[in-house]
């Protein structure tokens, strides 16, 4: 648990984080939501700060919310909480201005700290919630990273978000695939430490796991392009039902920001559009992509349970350097591929669906709508990517979505029975 000054510490450095994100937005950039799972970056801006004011400022005695339309506004899907505008209307909100939202960081910025210094902030709960607001504001920030690389990769120009710098050039080496064997037997799921951890981690079990192989890197761009090649999104042999009915209806040949040009296959990233790199992992493919690549080269995909014993074994559960922002730019990192790399390249596709761990306890209150109502018809993700905020990346974060989503930085680890 963090400790007065280390949390005010904190709460700077993760508040001014994300502004740091938004700097090289123009304001029309700010608004724009081109499909619903994308959240405009003012919209951003303004819900992280209402976690704060709804969550803690009630805590401190005297606080005035700064503007009783923002609750409305700015709640994403807290029921207990109230009304709030659809998801899908997030980008018509022109008014209020992104200066208003700026003035409304600030406010509720100096009321926390103001909070921090009283007495009345010196307690178990207050600094849970903080912890907590903290937690999900970088959860923000990684979505602020993947929703404006969409909205840009969006606009026919292909916008330059933040130029390249010199550690983004490193070139990727190829590593050799290797296949790790891993033993039969009991292993200890979810988080048993001290520090935070998010509920849908809580709840240590033992899980019997059959002998398997695992793959010590990443799918690569290269070896997915050879599936494209060999019909791979003409065959329906290669795909579940649900996602060959997704490959018709979408028209779908690629993964996300893919283009075809002169004969050569491009990518939108956030320095602009690139022609692909072979050896570096391919990322923003759907759980349909993945399964379907893994059943054309004639493996799997781990389940979850898989992946964190797999992580754990292979020594593998340290965060790595560097996070996502230098000298106030964000730059994917190269993420070389090496032994064992099980962090910070792209979120891994499981073949397990999202649901409890025994002894999942839903907190009380809004707050226990955190994850636990999301706990249907999706697919975990393990791994942490190169837009995910270091304090996040851990063995065992579980990371969820629908299986048609792409928009994140997204990727296939392979597997096979031993």
């Amino acid at each position: 648990m963090l400790v007065s000054t280390q949390l005010k510490d904190a709460f700077l450095s993760v508040r001014q984080q994300t502004m740091r994100l938004c700097e090289p937005l123009q304001p029309e950039d700010y608004v724009v939501q081109p499909i619903a799972d994308v959240s405009p970056p003012k919209w951003h801006l303004g819900h992280t700060t209402w976690f704060f004011e709804t969550f803690v400022l009630p805590h401190s005695p005297g606080y005035r919310v700064f503007s009783p339309e923002y609750n409305y506004l700015f709640n994403s899907y807290y029921e207990s909480v109230g009304a709030r505008v659809v998801r899908t209307d997030r980008g018509n909100m022109t008014r209020p201005a992104v200066k208003d939202i700026y003035a409304y960081r600030a406010y509720v910025d100096e009321a926390i700290m103001a909070f921090l210094e009283s007495d009345t902030s010196d307690t178990k709960e207050v600094r849970n919630l903080i912890e907590l607001g903290l937690q999900h504001e970088q959860q923000h920030q990684e979505l602020l990273v993947t929703d404006m690389q969409y909205i840009l990769g969006n606009n026919p120009l292909f916008p330059v978000y933040a130029p390249k710098s010199n550690q983004a050039t490193i070139p990727f080496a190829v590593a050799k695939e290797n296949y790790v064997d891993i033993k039969s037997g009991l292993y200890s799921i979810g988080y048993d430490g001290t520090g935070f951890c998010f509920d849908n981690e809580r709840g240590v079990h033992q899980v019997y796991l059959h002998p398997f192989r695992v793959s010590d890197r990443l799918v690569t761009n290269g070896e997915y392009l050879e599936f494209m090649e060999d019909g791979g999104y003409t065959l329906f042999v290669h795909w579940l039902q649900e996602g060959w009915e997704w490959v018709k209806q979408g028209a779908i040949r690629s993964p996300l920001y893919w283009h075809k040009i002169n004969d050569q296959w491009c990518h939108y990233t956030l320095h602009g559009l690139e022609k692909i790199t072979p050896a570096a992992p391919v990322t923003h493919v759907s759980f349909y992509e993945a399964e379907a690549f893994a059943r054309w080269k004639g493996k799997r995909l781990l389940t979850e349970f898989e992946w964190e014993a797999a992580c754990m074994q292979l020594n593998a559960a340290k965060p790595l350097t560097g996070n996502f922002v230098e000298a106030n730019h964000l730059h994917p990192r190269p993420c070389p591929q090496g032994a064992n790399q099980f962090f910070g390249d792209a979120w891994e596709w499981t073949n397990s669906a999202y649901l409890p761990y025994p002894y999942y306890q839903k907190a009380e209150g809004a707050l226990g709508e955190y994850n636990g109502k999301f706990m249907i018809n999706q697919m975990v993700l393990r791994g942490g990517s190169c837009a995910t905020p270091q304090s996040h990346i851990r063995a065992t974060y579980r990371n969820f979505f629908h299986p048609d989503k792409r928009w994140q930085f997204t990727g296939i680890r392979l597997a096979q029975y031993s």
